[in-house]
């Protein structure tokens, strides 16, 4: 059989996969690294641009990372954490640009205004005391806030068409939000990294084997969709970055780290709209308040979106039942994934949250018109012909042991290490790629702690993000510097919508 050696082993084709690859050839150019993907193309899964929301996730506009409390009180730590986080992939993102290893900003990421919109007295006083603890940071400083119907009609047009005058209204805005095309930075970082002779990309086969060695080399079989051929890479070291594929992957490999994970699906769709005379009047992602008993991936938001260079109209996204992992996955995926190491943690999660898959099959048994209605919440004039039904992708939410060792459901993206860090998994959903670098230098740290304090390692690392070493949340001064540059680079301080000569309406 053939036998692959390699230094870095990344399972799955996606944005996770893709900037670890990057950073550690930037770190180490001599690195033998080796991408396996499933498919026949990467970034197909998560990290298509149809499967995600392009949202550059900051912490501006989604409003379900800042939950209120039961005694009214709202918590705005959550949104600082991710808008820092978000602060250093740009810094990644500016270097990368800056050293031609990526193209145009435009080709992959555009500067959108983030904003939130909600009605009713109760929700209107939640976004205004909001506003109030975050604009008082320096994350936040440049948010603008409004009550006037006027200025909210001048920030977002379509949301205001029509709308009952007597409704209390209320927005917040930041104009140098970013939608990202997720995957065309992908296929970019990987084709980039594809002219290096030390990286191999390997597609159309899955991982069937995961084995540690005596040598603490990792023995991983992986075998062609086809079943005609096989072959096994030795790795030094395991990245499982492959989605919803993850869970099962780190069961395979048997680390005692992996007990207790289980995971939870949801599926999603978008309506979409890709008339000219309407897209041209919403230029902003706009984010309202999730339903009850939504998750928080389910926040409605009215999207533009730049997908292959072309505008249009998302709305959503509209979660779903299902049992699978993937996209193109099988329905015994969730059953698959129960066994003896997470069963009391599965069967726990499941018995408190019967109210969320009640609320899941619902969502997903929703007519056409129902979608529309929800959508007037944000475009009163929506008709139902202007818009089709789009697939949103699938997310596995994490389930874990909580301190009493029954499970608890969790929202956001968790890093699994091996204790000897050979081996490192991403569990998780929102907000995932846009935090994407963060979660990898997290990788680094944890998996290459002893290159990392090398000089080079050292001095590569406060290239790539000057603000390496320092709080973005307290140092407002490091915070303005980076900033500033990042911004000005990816040519996001613009309110201007981008030039109709470089995109083409779809």
């Amino acid at each position: 059989m053939n036998v692959k050696n390699a230094d870095v082993l990344l399972v799955g084709g996606g944005v996770m996969s893709a900037t670890l690859g990057m950073m550690l050839t930037q770190l180490d150019p001599s690195l033998k690294i080796i991408m396996v993907e499933r498919l026949d193309h990467v970034a197909h899964e998560s990290t298509h641009g149809w499967n995600n929301a392009g949202t550059g996730h900051a912490g501006y506009c989604e409003l379900n990372y800042t939950p209120e409390n039961d005694d009214g009180t709202v918590s705005i730590n959550r949104a600082q954490a991710i808008n820092a986080s978000f602060e250093v992939t740009l810094q990644f993102w500016s270097y990368l640009v800056k050293h031609s290893v990526l193209p145009e900003p435009n080709q992959f990421i555009n500067s959108i205004p983030h904003q939130s919109l909600v009605w009713g007295d109760k929700d209107v006083n939640f976004l205004r005391e909001r506003y109030k603890l975050l604009s008082a940071h320096h994350l936040f400083k440049d948010m603008q806030y409004s009550e006037d119907p006027k200025v909210i009609s001048e920030w977002m047009p379509l949301a205001m068409k029509d709308r009952d005058p007597t409704q209390p209204v209320a927005a917040t805005r930041v104009n140098y939000g970013s939608d990202v095309d997720f995957g065309a930075l992908t296929r970019n970082m990987i084709n980039s990294m594809q002219k290096s002779p030390n990286f191999e990309l390997v597609l159309n086969y899955n991982v069937h084997r995961i084995r540690q060695q005596k040598n603490k080399n990792w023995s991983v079989r992986i075998k062609e969709r086809t079943g005609k051929h096989s072959a096994v890479i030795d790795a030094k070291f395991v990245f499982l970055g492959a989605g919803g594929g993850a869970l099962p992957l780190l069961q395979k490999s048997g680390i005692p780290e992996r007990k207790g994970y289980g995971g939870f699906p949801v599926s999603g769709q978008w309506l979409v709209c890709t008339k000219p005379e309407i897209v041209e009047q919403h230029y902003s992602k706009t984010y309202g308040k999730a339903p009850i008993g939504a998750p928080p991936m389910s926040v409605p938001h009215l999207d533009t979106r730049i997908i292959d260079g072309k505008p249009a109209l998302l709305f959503g996204p509209f979660a779903g039942f299902t049992t699978k992992f993937l996209t193109k996955g099988s329905k015994m995926d969730l059953f698959g994934s129960v066994g003896k190491s997470n069963l009391k943690p599965m069967l726990s999660v499941g018995s408190k949250n019967i109210d969320l898959t009640h609320y899941l099959i619902k969502e997903s048994l929703q007519s056409h018109k129902e979608r529309v209605s929800a959508l007037r919440n944000f475009y009163p004039e929506a008709r139902d012909e202007d818009w089709h039904l789009a697939k949103a992708g699938q997310r596995v939410m994490i389930i874990k042991k909580d301190e009493a060792g029954k499970g608890k459901l969790e929202f956001g993206t968790e890093m699994v290490a091996a204790e000897d860090g050979s081996l490192a998994v991403l569990l998780g959903a929102s907000p995932g790629a846009s935090t994407s670098v963060q979660a990898m230098i997290d990788v680094i740290e944890r998996c290459f702690e002893d290159k990392l304090q090398t000089p080079q390692w050292k001095a590569k690392m406060l290239e790539m993000f000057p603000s390496y070493g320092h709080s973005l949340i307290d140092n407002e001064l490091i915070l303005n510097q980076v900033k500033k540059e990042n911004l000005a680079t990816l040519k996001l301080n613009t309110n201007k919508k981008q030039d109709p000569d470089t995109l083409k309406l779809a």
